[in-house]
């Protein structure tokens, strides 16, 4: 069943890559990077379920900090520019 997971995280990642280098407007880039950073996560938890192991726990609760800040970082920087 995690195999099916995978599959999906994977071709979720691999939409997201496609946004990321062919978005018009840097919006679009910044949704598509916080999209990735989630489909990662999701990934992290999928193994961490697997292997019965609270280590993947921490490190996404980490990254979703870290992305969470680097998002309204971003945010500002875009409602700076204008676009």
């Amino acid at each position: 069943m995690t195999a099916v997971a995978y599959v999906i995280l994977s071709l979720a990642a691999s939409i997201f890559v496609i946004r990321l280098l062919l978005g018009p407007s840097v919006a679009d880039r910044v949704v598509a990077l916080d999209g990735l950073l989630i489909t990662v996560m999701c990934g992290v938890l999928v193994a961490a379920a697997d292997q019965d192991s609270a280590i993947g726990l921490d490190t996404v609760l980490v990254v979703s900090l870290l992305g969470f800040i680097g998002t309204g970082v971003l945010a500002r920087y875009v409602e700076q520019r204008g676009g």
